[in-house]
């Protein structure tokens, strides 16, 4: 019997009061305007200063609260159930060390545009201000990682503070929020606060105008080389966006390719798909969007993994730019039509505006030729060992058997996570868990955990390095507590991996402190753990222990031992250009001159 459901049975009382029956203080009715938003499930730690929270939660069976093992991976695990669920993940922490320990977290879900509202205790408000134990300045700490934050100053502002809260984390560009609540607060009588109004649904926001709209529909009649490139803001739209887009991309007969946070959001199995571009891309997607005419980007912001050197980003071609931050239009690369407004609705205008356009569709033969190509160069090919596991071996043994599970993957950063991007599947939203603008070590495990909350039937699989897992391993003990069966693959090189690239390519090959000399038998601890788990290092042995691995009922642990000199290609080398490209360490793809 889980948890949740012990402590509901040990509180009949508690289950036959309606919310407003007796007097509630203010922590019960933050509980109550969290059920109201929407919300079910919440991540946490308990300490001092929300203690009349967790006093709260006690019994409440409309809250399924994750006890986590620190305050960092409370954040990423509501990330992973956010990102799957398009809810809001909820955290709460307590003061001091608790709160600091969420920041790695709000920065990660602030980078990748993540709706997460953390609830951090405080000292009584007397006491604000004088060094009290485990005082920060929660506000002043978190600014930098929040789209907002704040103070429950009174008592009675909480229900309309929390409100607020978390309609700005899902709003917009999402990302996360921070609510303070001294201690005496959340123990203060609250009446009962006056019901939500009913209101319409709310259209989605779009600023951009019809004529835009229609000229962007005849450029891309009339492109004879365009090419469209999603990212995560298409995730973040919901799945209806993606469609569109794969409906609009299909009707011009385009190559698609995706950023690293957008994979998923057109089916990896459509013939139009070049695959993720960027530093790491693949070769066919990264030539084509340096030679294309048009480049329409929707929910992508032309950050630098993927632009490479600015100044010589797709020289020739006109730019399509549709975002729902007006701030990231135009930001670093100039664009010829700029369509604000979320990417679900301008896309369905836009849909609209190309089939009422007159002008018939350019014939891409000559376009895809070229992109054809670029990919006989068959930059991914998979060269097998038989001495050692070589990581594209491991990468796509697992897609191969991960293809046509609709299984959940979430990875940590570094090598490993290239890989999967390069050669996992996904053919819809949602099911691609990683961290893209801060790069955190540590986000894979408990964002799995997150997922498999959210969905507790699917196939959840962690993607690690021995490196990362070790930044928040001892997760393992909360995906027991609250029977997760997620599936932990561990590409173990031994080092930091992509730290060890770069050295090596970039400076002079001193591999410094990139070695990690006292790696754990991580086959006793996640078996100490409580997880099944085995170690695999013959390549003849490793499809077998996959399946295995991916075919357990519950949380298990596949510690690979791969070739710890492997480097990740391609690539394109700081300071190139999309056209300059580096296919292993001794070839450098350069295009052609015309």
């Amino acid at each position: 019997m889980c948890l949740m459901n012990e402590l509901a049975l040990a509180a009949p009382a508690l289950l036959a009061e309606t919310p407003d029956a007796a007097p509630r203080n203010a922590a019960q009715r933050l509980l109550d305007t969290l059920v109201e938003g929407g919300v079910e499930v919440v991540f946490g730690y308990p300490g001092g200063a929300v203690l009349p929270i967790y006093d709260a939660l006690h019994g409440e069976p409309r809250l399924h609260h994750v006890l986590v093992r620190h305050e960092q991976a409370a954040v990423h695990a509501a990330e992973g159930y956010a990102r799957v669920t398009g809810k809001v993940g909820v955290v709460i922490a307590t003061s001091g060390p608790g709160m600091s320990n969420t920041t790695t977290g709000l920065l990660d879900a602030m980078c990748d545009s993540i709706p997460v509202l953390c609830i951090c205790g405080q000292v009584p408000r007397a006491l604000i201000g004088t060094q009290a134990f485990q005082e920060c300045d929660a506000l002043g700490i978190s600014r930098p990682v929040t789209k907002w934050n704040a103070r429950v100053e009174q008592p009675e502002d909480t229900v309309a503070l929390v409100r607020k809260a978390l309609a700005t984390a899902a709003g917009g560009r999402p990302g996360p929020v921070l609510l303070e609540m001294p201690k005496d607060v959340q123990q203060a009588e609250v009446a009962a606060p006056a019901p939500l109004p009913a209101t319409a649904a709310k259209p989605r926001s779009m600023s951009c105008t019809t004529e835009a709209l229609r000229e962007a529909a005849a450029l891309i009649r009339n492109a004879r080389r365009p090419i469209f490139y999603g990212g995560g803001g298409l995730i973040n739209s919901g799945e209806a966006a993606c469609n569109a887009f794969t409906r609009i991309v299909r009707d011009a007969d385009a190559p698609c390719t995706l950023t690293l946070m957008g994979l998923g959001a057109f089916p990896a199995s459509d013939p139009r798909f070049l695959g993720m571009l960027g530093m790491h891309g693949t070769l066919e997607a990264n030539v084509a969007m340096h030679e294309a005419d048009l480049v329409v980007c929707v929910g992508a912001r032309f950050d630098d993994r993927v632009t490479g050197r600015l100044d010589a980003f797709c020289p020739g071609s006109r730019k399509i730019h549709i975002d729902v931050d007006p701030k990231s239009v135009g930001r670093l690369v100039p664009v010829d039509v700029p369509l604000v407004g979320d990417c679900g609705a301008v896309l369905e205008e836009l849909e609209r505006c190309l089939a009422e356009c007159a002008e018939p569709r350019t014939d891409l033969a000559d376009w895809w030729a070229a992109v054809h190509t670029w990919r006989a160069e068959d930059c991914l090919r998979v060269e097998r060992s038989d001495d050692v596991i070589q990581p594209r071996h491991l990468m796509s043994a697992l897609g191969e058997q991960l293809a046509g599970r609709d299984a959940i993957v979430s990875t940590d950063v570094g090598q490993h996570q290239m890989w999967a991007a390069q050669f996992l599947p996904f053919e819809r939203p949602h099911r691609w868990l990683t961290s893209g603008g801060a790069g955190t070590m540590g986000y894979g495990l408990p964002a799995a955990i997150g997922a498999q909350i959210a969905e507790p039937d699917a196939l959840v699989v962690c993607v690690s390095g021995d490196a990362s897992i070790l930044m928040n391993i001892q997760e393992m003990s909360t995906a027991v507590q609250h029977a997760t069966p997620v599936k932990v693959i561990v590409s173990n090189n031994g080092c930091m991996g992509m730290v060890r690239q770069w050295q090596e390519l970039h400076h002079g090959g001193r591999r410094s402190h990139s070695w990690t000399e006292a790696l754990p038998d991580f086959v006793a601890v996640a078996r100490g753990f409580g997880w099944q788990a085995e170690r695999v290092t013959d390549p003849a042995d490793l499809e077998a222990a996959l399946a295995r691995c991916l075919a357990s009922p519950g949380a298990y642990f596949l510690d690979v031992g791969v070739a710890s000199l492997a480097n990740c290609f391609p690539m394109i080398p700081a300071g190139a250009a999309h056209h300059e490209v580096m296919l292993d360490e001794n070839t450098m793809y350069r295009l052609p001159r015309a």
